[in-house]
């Protein structure tokens, strides 16, 4: 290993050490005393209730860990949008679950913690699989209401969503461990089967103080909606628990009874490692924003390091080809960061920028999707993309109908798309790469990750030009040091917008995940893809060819 490579492992593994110090934060949920009030209650933790509840040997893929990072700071935080969810596997089964965090503001939701369970339930949606719900929240909070009430992308959509889940034949199944207040109270009488803990749980629309205030009426919180009023007199639950333990039994048991379903048949094969060591992802990845080989990133990714090129000679600067990730089948998209030559037809020839998308690049990779889209071959998308070309030969050349062609192609595919940021994801780039816009099922950054309209330097330095001439045009004089103290200032507040935590913390991606589990997310999210077998006929918009 030379002394560049040992620069970029230090400088990878530096970043992945603030991203544990930054979750192990995140983990302490409300804080220490808010969790020895649940342990008074007999009450877990609702990181240790999926603890509980899931198969130790398979793996748990959390979404939304940094939901709502460094937000609602004045109103004290809401650390994984006071909601802890993800993808893992329940007597076999694989399944989405959702559980709020009653430490983190008595588990009331914040707009962020609609934003989060919207998106568990959309990911149990496109990929047909069972919900468990573990229910512990005092409902919306009040001080924000009008940013989670009334919208469509709000908190009455969750009970929207159980219902054409239902429909759909989603398995639906709600542990109501604490609190089920007000509108929140619809969510586990919606699922499929309720189960509750007695002495804990509670459904009503309307607590003790509200129902005093409303109709005048004396009444404790378990004899209005407990377990045993539910069971025995209104009939809403179906099962009541002396135990949380007990409860979550029942869930293994119910989740063990599933039938299988149809699948929708990717192919897989026997997993076999890389050839080369995943663990060089560490000092491969440039820290310092220079040239590399994406070809070395893909190696140390596909199994077996095989990989089958596609057009390899022609749009150089986007490598796309077929390999297996942990025995699944896969198209791999990917940027390439290599300053390349590419062949005229005059025999001449012309450098390209690694990470730019030039019109061959673009017109490469629309065909491949299609190619991939037509053989039933799920997508990865590995991005680290600065945009598209600009200047006049390529506007004469077409790149926006070259462009076009490849963002509809994205736009339109019909297999399973994953999407890893791992270095830049700016402009338009991060559309034809499959950002979040384009529906990828599942999207992850590396530490590395820098998701914006443009680079810091260019966007500060356009936004100071912009701030000076306005200063100019009212005949003010801008000294050369204060216009650097503008320019840093600018790119400061730019810079912090384009953060992985920025971005993780408005779900703009699922998780910010270590580069070695690359593998590993990655085939979990295809065979999560795999439990829904409803794949639509290929159909593209008019583009010009």
């Amino acid at each position: 290993m030379n002394i560049e490579h040992n620069r970029n492992e230090d400088a990878m593994k530096l970043s992945l050490s603030d991203r544990q110090r930054r979750l192990q934060k995140i983990y302490e949920g409300g804080g220490k005393k808010s969790i020895e009030r649940q342990r008074e209650k007999n009450k877990l933790t609702p990181r240790e209730r999926i603890e509980y509840l899931t198969d130790k040997d398979k793996p748990f893929i959390e979404i939304g860990a940094f939901a709502g990072y460094d937000m609602y700071e004045e109103n004290g935080g809401c650390p994984a949008g006071g909601t802890v969810a993800g993808v893992g596997y329940i007597s076999g089964r694989q399944c989405v679950i959702v559980a709020n965090d009653q430490t983190v503001k008595a588990g009331a939701w914040f707009p962020i913690t609609g934003k989060k369970n919207l998106r568990l339930q959309e990911i149990a949606m496109e990929n047909h699989l069972p919900v468990v719900y573990l229910v512990d929240s005092a409902g919306v909070f009040l001080p924000m209401q009008d940013e989670i009430f009334p919208d469509k992308e709000h908190f009455g959509r969750i009970f929207r969503n159980n219902a054409r889940m239902s429909a759909m034949g989603i398995t639906q199944i709600a542990a109501v461990m604490g609190p089920c207040v007000a509108g929140g109270a619809y969510l586990p009488i919606m699922s499929d089967e309720t189960l509750m803990v007695e002495g804990n749980g509670s459904i009503f629309l309307a607590g003790p103080y509200l129902v005093k205030a409303a109709v005048g009426e004396d009444i404790d919180a378990e004899t209005l909606g407990g377990a045993q009023t539910h069971t025995e007199i209104s009939g809403i639950a179906d099962y009541k628990f002396k135990t949380e333990q007990e409860c979550m039994d029942h869930i293994k048991k119910i989740m063990s009874l599933l039938g299988e379903k149809e699948k929708a048949g990717f192919d897989r094969i026997i997993p076999v490692a890389p050839k080369k060591y995943t663990g060089e992802l560490y000092s491969l990845f440039p820290c310092d924003g220079k040239p590399y080989d994406m070809m070395e990133i893909i190696e140390r990714i596909v199994d077996n390091s095989e990989f089958e090129q596609f057009k390899e000679d022609y749009g150089k600067t986007i490598i796309c080809g077929y390999g297996r990730i942990d025995g699944w089948a896969v198209g791999i998209v990917a940027n390439q960061r290599l300053v390349v030559k590419a062949k005229k037809a005059s025999a001449n020839t012309e450098m390209q920028l690694g990470g730019v998308i030039y019109n061959d690049s673009a017109d490469k990779a629309a065909r491949f999707i299609l190619n991939c889209n037509q053989k039933k071959i799920p997508l990865v998308f590995l991005q680290d993309v600065t945009g598209f070309m600009v200047g006049s030969r390529s506007e004469h050349s077409g790149i926006i109908k070259d462009g076009a062609k490849m963002v509809n192609a994205v736009a339109n595919s019909v297999v399973p798309k994953v999407t890893i940021i791992i270095g830049n994801s700016f402009g338009a780039g991060n559309y034809a790469m499959c950002g979040k816009a384009y529906d990828p099922r599942f999207i992850y950054a590396w530490p590395t990750a820098k998701i914006a309209v443009m680079g810091g330097d260019q966007a500060a330095k356009t936004l100071l030009q912009i701030q000076v001439s306005a200063m100019k045009a009212k005949g003010q004089t801008i000294p050369p040091e204060e216009e650097q103290r503008l320019l840093n200032e600018i790119k400061g507040r730019y810079d912090k917008q384009t953060t992985p935590y920025y971005a993780a913390a408005r779900l703009w991606v699922d998780d910010i995940i270590d580069p070695v589990d690359t593998r590993k997310v990655i085939s979990e999210a295809i065979n999560a893809a795999n439990h829904n077998p409803e794949i639509r006929d290929l159909k593209v918009g008019v583009f010009q060819v």
